[in-house]
């Protein structure tokens, strides 16, 4: 067997531009998945019961079916509705709506933690609901909960490699369009996987650094 990494290398420029693209993806559908959970653990912990019923719905469906069938049903069902979507807009659609859905849960766990004194003690200062949620609960969740939050996206980076099904040039898109012209397997998919390797790192290193530099979070490194 010949291994050549030549053909390779030379496309590592365009490699790493995808890996750029899977981490935008990624970070982009993490924020906004972010918006959707806080939203989401605040009505379940003080919404009304019907609110409360659609957002357990909501939580139910998204974390009992594929991610990639929730992509699927957006990019080729949502045609036929008028709705048409580019495969970059159906992935990021449905990985925010994914990830806010188990957000959600994570953030609703940061709720459930939050010690009843200091929420009886913003209540004694007159805090409306929101004020609560804002000065007294977000800043417990974001220092307890960020190690977790922290594993979401790196998950998070990881599946963005399922884009490349909808033609998404990320990077796993890349390395099938690298391996359909130069063949070499091997070679290719061994580079992906060290850049994704080098991606996740870099996230968990970055991110550990902010967890503890600026919420005082407990993180491991590796």
């Amino acid at each position: 067997m010949n291994i050549d990494f030549t053909p390779v290398i030379d496309r590592l420029p365009y490699l790493i531009s995808g890996a750029w693209l899977s981490l935008q993806i990624a970070f982009l559908a993490f924020a906004m998945g972010m918006v959707i959970g806080l939203c989401g653990a605040s009505v379940r912990a003080y919404g009304p019961r019907w609110a409360h019923a659609l957002v357990s719905g909501y939580v139910v469906f998204f974390t009992n079916t594929p991610q990639l069938i929730q992509i699927f049903f957006l990019f080729f069902a949502l045609p036929d509705a008028g709705i048409l979507l580019t495969p970059l807009q159906a992935v990021l659609i449905g990985m925010t709506l994914n990830a806010g859905a188990y957000l959600t849960e994570i953030q609703r766990a940061g709720f459930e933690s939050v010690r009843k004194p200091e929420l009886e003690a913003a209540e004694t200062l007159g805090f409306s609901r929101f004020q609560t949620i804002r000065l007294v609960i977000l800043p417990h969740i974001v220092r307890v909960l960020f190690p977790p939050l922290s594993n979401q996206y790196i998950l998070m980076t990881l599946g963005t490699s399922m884009a490349a099904v909808f033609g998404v040039e990320e990077l796993t898109g890349r390395t099938y369009n690298i391996n359909s012209e130069t063949f070499r397997s091997i070679e290719v998919f061994s580079v992906a996987a060290v850049l994704y390797i080098a991606i996740t790192l870099a996230a968990t290193l970055s991110l550990a650094f902010v967890g503890k530099r600026f919420f005082r979070a407990k993180m491991r490194w590796f």
